[in-house]
Parts: structure tokens; sequence; C-alpha cells
């Protein structure tokens, strides 16, 4: 007996923290990889996908995808762990899901424990907003939408102490990430889960007839326990914004209940940023009269604008540069291959590659070569 018990207690032991493992991380995809579908439906921004699925492969125990309306009623949501509406429009993708499909995700999260990630329009969907067509998965509303087209820019954030503990390299660094109409959000009192991340610093409201004092200290970043599920949505756009892409799987990793892990420092760079830059209509037609000089025939100018593109962090200039890989002058084409690593552009690489192969000059060669491996994970 005296043997017997010991046996008992030594199997005790060895199955505690095997239970507690399981608890801590539940990671059930094959080869112990998280499997995360993208969203791609109508609705769900081109750019916004193929952003995302970038930021994903930071994450090398991330298996990222996409996975359309049709997949979902075909049955693949038993194929992944957890699910990504991007940034374009909430309303739009639920569209595109129907009724049937929306009903397959709702049972995913809350029946099946999947994790759920809301990006900009994706935490549009995933609230519980009034007289609005949603999910209704959080328990956060969505005010202010008569001016939900409300700007862009780099906008400023801060994190609650329960944000600290999910993003610890934030700590005392600054806090900036790209935005594009994100949603204001004020939290229900109806879940005790949830959990304020991060509210906004930036007021924004670059459009003159818009109101000002809304969005500061407003809910920008939040999680929450959804049934048996865990969502996470945030307002703006890490995967777009070049040092702060490593958030977006730290977030899928909350939602799916693994184990967090540290990733390389060469993508996390905050201190890339130290001011908001909000575009107004002066600088709307700033960075429009910058687009039209990368046509010139002047190398200078060309390249001018380029770097006054990069210097206000203009979104869509990023992927103005891989046209300009292929420009006529090799010292644009050297400069567009430099802005894509500095950019963090992992999304350009068969493009760098190709222009690499196809290249004659060797100097031009050399700093292709340089991008790449800048830009490899």
């Amino acid at each position: 007996m005296k043997y017997l018990n010991l046996v008992l207690a030594i199997g005790f032991f060895l199955y505690v923290p095997f239970l507690f493992g399981v608890v801590n991380n539940q990671t059930t995809g094959r080869n112990g990889k998280i499997r995360v579908g993208v969203y791609n439906g109508s609705g769900a921004g081109e750019i916004s996908v193929i952003e995302t699925i970038e930021a994903l492969k930071i994450d090398s125990g991330i298996i990222p995808s996409e996975i359309s309306a049709a997949d979902i009623m075909s049955g693949k949501l038993d194929d992944i762990d957890a699910i990504i509406f991007p940034g374009g429009s909430g309303s739009h993708q639920l569209n595109s899901m129907g009724d049937l499909a929306a009903e397959k995700v709702k049972k995913a999260i809350l029946e099946q424990g999947k994790g759920v990630v809301g990006i900009c329009a994706g935490a549009f969907l995933l609230s519980s907003t009034p007289d609005y067509p949603s999910l209704a998965l959080a328990d956060v509303k969505v005010i202010d939408r008569v001016h939900y087209d409300r700007g862009r820019g780099l906008i400023e954030f801060d994190l609650t102490e329960d944000g600290y503990k999910i993003f610890p390299e934030l700590i005392n660094k600054p806090k900036f990430i790209q935005y594009f109409d994100g949603p204001i959000m004020e939290a229900l009192d109806s879940n005790k889960s949830f959990s304020e991340i991060g509210n906004y610093i930036s007021d924004i409201h670059p459009k003159k007839d818009y109101p000002a004092g809304l969005t500061p200290h407003k809910i920008f970043i939040y999680n929450q326990t959804a049934g048996k599920g865990r969502v996470f949505a945030v307002g703006g756009h890490p995967e777009s914004t070049p040092g702060m892409r490593w958030m977006l799987p730290r977030m899928i990793r909350w939602v799916t209940l693994s184990e967090q892990i540290n990733y390389p420092e060469k993508w996390i760079v905050p201190q890339n940023y130290n001011k908001e830059i909000l575009f107004d209509s002066n600088l709307n037609k700033f960075e429009k009269d910058n687009w039209w000089k990368l046509f010139s025939n002047f190398r200078v100018e060309k390249i001018k604008a380029m770097d006054e593109l990069y210097a206000i962090f203009s979104r869509p200039a990023v992927r103005w540069n891989i046209g300009l890989l292929r420009d006529s002058d090799p010292e644009v084409r050297v400069h567009a291959a430099y802005l894509l690593a500095k950019s963090e552009y992992t999304a350009a690489m068969i493009d760098l590659q190709t222009a690499l192969s196809q290249e004659t000059d060797a100097n031009v060669k050399n700093k292709i070569q340089q991008a790449i491996e800048m830009l490899k994970y």
C-alpha cells in the first residue's frame, strides 16, 4: 500500500503540470501550430487581408490562411483555431457571410471555444451595437456612428495594466498605430471577463465639421471571453504599422489560450514613432501632390517624393514603392527596395525577388539583396 500511494503521488504531480499546460496552452493545430483563418469575403479589404496574413507570419507557431463564406459553410471552421475579421466594412462582411455562415461563426466561438480577432471594421462587426448589423460577440457598443468615416493617420494610444501584461514590450515606449475610420467604443456592463486593454489618446477629427473630444480615453483595444471562446479587437491597424505588426499574432495567442512567446527584436520597433499624424485636407493634398511626382522624369524629384511620403507614414505610399522597383532609373529602384525594407513590407517579397533575378546592375542587385535579407522572417 505504501508503494501504491507513492506511485499515485508521483503520478499526480506528473499530471498536474500537464493539466495546467492544457489550460494555459490550448494550441490544437496540426504539429502544434495555431491555425488562423483570415476572412476574405466581400467587405474584407484586399490589402488588409494580405497585410494581416503577413503580420501573422512573424510568429512561426501560426499558420495563416484565407477563409471565405463558402469555406465557413462547408465546415472549414473545424480546421482552424481562430478567425480574424480584417479591416474594410463590418456590415459588408456580415452581409457577405449571410445569416447561416454568421451563425456558424458564432457557434464556433461560443460553443466550440474558437478564438476571434477583429481589426477596425472587424471590431465594428464583433460589437453589440444597437441598430447596427453585427455578430454581437463582444460587450461593447460603437458610438458616434454618424461620423464613422472619422479620418486616418498615425494615432496615439495607451495601454491599461491588463494591456501591459499582454504587450510588455511597450512599457515606457511610445505607442502609435495606423488608423482608418476605426470604431469609438464603450463597454456594456454585462460580462465580468471584459477587459479594456488600451484606449485612445489622440483626438481624431481631422475633418473640420466633425466633433472634437470624442476619441480620447475611449476604448481602443479590448478582450474578453464569449461563451467558451475568446474575443480580441482593436480599433486601428497593427498589421499595417511597421514595428507594431507583432501585436496581431500576440492577440491570436491570447484568444487561442496559447503560450505567449517573444518575437525577434527587429519586428518590435515602437520607437519608429514620436508624434501623431492626422490626414486633414492639407495633408491629403500633400500626399496626392507627391503621388504625381512619382511620375516625374527627374530622379531627384521622384526620390524626394518617395521620402516625403515615407515621412508622413502614408499607408498607400508603401505599396507605391513596389512599382518603383521596376523604375527605369537604377537609383530609384534602389531607393524603392530600401523603403520597402524600412517599411517592413514583407508582402513585397516576391516583387523584390523578381527584381533581384532581373537586375543587371551589380550595385542595385546588392541593395535589393540587402532589402530581402532585412525582410526575411
